[in-house]
């Protein structure tokens, strides 16, 4: 059974910083490409940041130099270190695993990321 478990959301005040966390079990994970989503109130989910299993990154624009994406493949976890945060970084945060681009995609359960001071 695959189970990815999202960690480290919460409330944080503009400017602070998050890391956020996600466990994964029951996949072979260092050949999964990983990345977190999020989705804000009344708006669609978007990519945040991915890191495939070679270890190259890519980052929405809007999180661009505030945000790093990082994997750790002797503990299954993929982090997202989210630095300046303002408002509209407000969201559920999602953890997603993706091999190839075939049907084997999983979602974590998401964690809530809420910036106000």
């Amino acid at each position: 059974q695959v189970q990815l478990v999202e960690s480290g959301g919460g409330l944080v005040q503009p400017g602070g910083s998050l890391r956020l966390s996600c466990a994964a079990s029951g996949i072979f994970f260092r050949i999964y490409a990983m990345a977190w989503y999020r989705q804000a109130p009344g708006k669609e989910r978007e990519l945040v940041a991915s890191i495939i299993s070679g270890g190259s990154t890519t980052y929405a624009d809007s999180v661009k130099g505030r945000s790093t994406i990082s994997r750790d493949n002797a503990k299954n976890t993929v982090y997202l270190q989210l630095n300046s945060l303002k408002p509209e970084d407000t969201a559920i945060y999602y953890c997603n695993a993706q091999y190839g681009s075939g049907p084997r995609t999983y979602w974590g359960q998401g964690t809530q990321v809420t910036v106000s001071s």
